[in-house]
């Protein structure tokens, strides 16, 4: 289903982006509308699965220091096999079906280089990989889930 973004629905959400906690009064003034109409409308926002209020980590203050973007190229009847067993490893963050040589590109954030050696070894196990190209993430500039 698709949902077309009105001005009032892309400013909660990208005043949520920035700040999660921001109360309905606040974002009222600053849309300058109704703390009443704020409210309907990030409730409908809610409803409507558009809107996700959640609690972000900072992955190094926790010790997620290590990261790496992996290409992974599988037999083409196995996409979906190999997706939902993608899904199933946690530190895994981001799995998408890409054009290119490859079809899946994951992204996973772990403790350590030796975290993202594990995870070129176990995906190596999965016999519906055929090939893997894994490209380590050597520092981070910007990071962001600001709504535009």
């Amino acid at each position: 289903m698709h949902y077309e973004l009105d001005e009032l629905d892309s400013g909660i959400i990208r005043h949520l982006s920035i700040d999660g906690r921001m109360s309905f009064k606040e974002l009222a003034c600053k849309l300058n509308v109704t703390e009443k109409t704020v409210r309907l409308r990030y409730k409908s926002l809610i409803e409507k699965e558009i809107l996700n209020v959640v609690g972000i980590v900072d992955p190094i203050t926790v010790g997620i220091k290590a990261g790496a973007i992996i290409l992974i190229k599988v037999h083409p009847k196995s996409i979906q096999t190999v997706v939902k067993d993608l899904q199933e490893i946690k530190w895994i963050r981001y799995i998408s079906l890409v054009s290119g040589e490859y079809q899946l590109l994951i992204q996973i954030a772990v403790k350590d280089q030796k975290k993202i050696t594990d995870t070129i070894i176990l995906l190596n196990e999965n016999e519906n990989i055929l090939e893997i190209n894994s490209i380590v993430q050597l520092d981070v500039y910007k990071n962001t889930f600001e709504f535009i």
